[in-house]
């Protein structure tokens, strides 16, 4: 990737949007606003955009947002919102709201695909060529990188909806408004609110049930290294970065799944095949900025 330029970046988040000038991978510059109706978040954020490629023309502007969204070029509704559960964002015009009346290349790309793509370059997947970064946060989700690239196929991955083997002691029935108990609906930190039947922050880490979250999570791990084998899992978003004591619980029992099988996956390699990512809350930024220095 080219390491001169002026980028910009937008993280298009659930709860915030955060637009970023950078001058090769250094960011310069930032705006922080909440998401709120389409309308409003986007064009505040083209604005940024315009007075930023005012000042001096954009090279290009990656584009890291939230999903489930269009990322077929030639599909007639490329960038646009498909059916989410963030309320009036469903359809919504992302890129060409977010670029219009710029001129400049754009990349386009899952928020879980950009930070994964950051992770790659500059954190926890750096001499990786095969990567998951998985974020835990107000949802979960998964971006998967192979030979160094964000994997597509008929739309990006959508891991957070898988389901599980659950503990049949497990009386939750999950929090996801689509499929109840997929690891989404079960992990997340407002999944977690519900099944704790308490706020997250108020649970101490010595709390018997995160053993629980850690084998739900294990089995995630489990059947992401037995359907696309990749060389290394990243943890991040905020449940893992505030609770990275569930990182060995999750290697441990990710490894009693397992059962020995995969020759990659051993307890002496556990270590480096599952990590806590490396970037923090920079991670979803920092994807802004590699996408677009790929454009």
């Amino acid at each position: 990737m080219p390491g001169q330029g002026r980028f910009a970046g937008v993280e298009l988040g659930g709860t915030k949007t955060i637009a970023l000038l950078a001058k090769g991978d250094e960011i310069v510059e930032r705006l922080h606003v909440d998401t709120r109706a389409p309308g409003e978040t986007l064009a505040a954020i083209n604005g940024q955009l315009h007075e930023w490629d005012a000042v001096a023309p954009l090279d290009a502007v990656g584009i890291a947002s939230f999903g489930p969204i269009q990322l077929r070029r030639n599909a007639e509704n490329f960038g646009h919102m498909l059916d989410t559960p963030k309320a009036g964002w469903a359809g919504a015009d992302v890129a060409g709201l977010l670029t219009r009346g710029l001129a400049c290349p754009i990349a386009l790309d899952t928020d879980v695909n950009g930070a994964a793509l950051a992770e790659h370059l500059w954190g926890a997947g750096r001499g990786i060529d095969s990567l998951w970064y998985i974020t835990v946060g107000t949802g979960l989700g998964g971006g998967l990188l192979l030979d160094g690239r964000p994997v597509h196929g008929a739309m990006h991955p959508e891991i957070g909806h898988i389901r599980v083997r659950r503990s049949t002691s497990e009386r939750f029935d999950g929090a996801c408004p689509f499929h109840g108990d997929c690891i989404e609906g079960l992990v997340s930190g407002s999944a977690l609110a519900r099944r704790f039947g308490t706020p997250v922050e108020t649970v101490c880490d010595e709390d018997p049930r995160w053993a629980s979250v850690a084998d739900d999570l294990a089995e995630l791990m489990a059947t992401l290294f037995l359907t696309t084998a990749p060389e290394r899992i990243l943890l991040g978003g905020t449940v893992m970065t505030k609770r990275s004591f569930l990182i060995p619980m999750i290697r441990a029992a990710t490894l009693d799944r397992l059962a020995g099988y995969l020759p990659f996956v051993r307890g002496d390699t556990i270590d480096g095949r599952i990590m806590l990512a490396a970037l923090g809350d920079e991670a979803g930024p920092m994807g802004a900025i590699a996408l677009a220095m790929s454009a």
